[in-house]
């Protein structure tokens, strides 16, 4: 079993009065991929900027490994926050081009010798023959591909998604489904994948997570999270029968 790279113990997040998510304790696994399930406002994307480092909980402590030592939000340091990458729902593309945009984070870094690199990562995403096209034109597919090349490009450790095929097409899925395992088996990339689908996490997932109303109701290896679990919460929400 390979050592935690995130720790999170005692965490709440409150937004006014409400407590929108309670985790008492999570550990992330290197080199796992976690799928972290629920309904809409179960506290999926908060759990996700948490552990992005995006902002600070507002009780208990999100700590992340960096390879060196753990850090809390306010611990972290500028070349520990970069290995961590997060790619949203909704993808905000720069006006440019797409090899514009796939670059953006290596420019920000000052990383100027790097067309090899971002090429490489084009022809992955199947965006090579698009490399010129203007933001603006694309697809929701190929905009949430190019969201992913600028992720991928920056070989983070940590891999944050967001409903990453969410209304997309089948063929999109498949493709990005691809890109997701091949990062994780290839480069041992931690990801942590919020979704709303079963069948994805089922398909990509190491373990996987279920939230409900902001509470951690269960966590577990994904063949006994889907064949066995503990929770009769967890039954319910795979079965379809859960009211939310």
């Amino acid at each position: 079993m390979s050592e935690p790279i995130y720790a999170l113990d005692d965490v709440a997040q409150v937004y006014g009065t409400r407590t929108v998510l309670s985790v008492p304790r999570l550990d992330v696994r290197a080199g796992e991929v976690l799928a972290v399930l629920g309904p809409s406002g179960a506290g999926k994307s908060t759990l996700l900027r948490l552990l992005g480092l995006l902002e600070a909980p507002t009780r208990g402590q999100v700590r992340f490994h960096s390879g060196e030592r753990w850090v809390t939000h306010a611990e972290a340091r500028t070349e520990e926050r970069r290995q961590i990458a997060m790619v949203f729902q909704r993808p905000a593309l720069l006006t440019r081009s797409v090899r514009a945009n796939v670059a953006y984070g290596l420019r920000v870094r000052g990383e100027r010798d790097a067309a090899e690199r971002i090429e490489a990562v084009l022809r992955r995403v199947a965006l090579d023959g698009l490399a010129k096209a203007r933001a603006h034109t694309l697809s929701g597919g190929e905009a949430q591909r190019v969201a992913l090349a600028r992720a991928l490009v920056l070989a983070p450790r940590v891999l944050l998604l967001d409903e990453p095929t969410a209304n997309l097409d089948p063929a999109n899925v498949r493709l990005i489904e691809e890109l997701i395992r091949e990062q994780n088996a290839q480069f041992g990339t931690t990801i942590v994948l919020v979704t709303h689908s079963i069948f994805q996490a089922r398909r990509l997932a190491s373990r996987c997570a279920l939230l409900i109303e902001g509470k951690l109701v269960e966590v577990s290896p994904a063949a006994q999270f889907f064949e066995a679990p503990r929770d009769p919460r967890t039954r319910a929400f795979l079965s379809g029968e859960f009211v939310f």
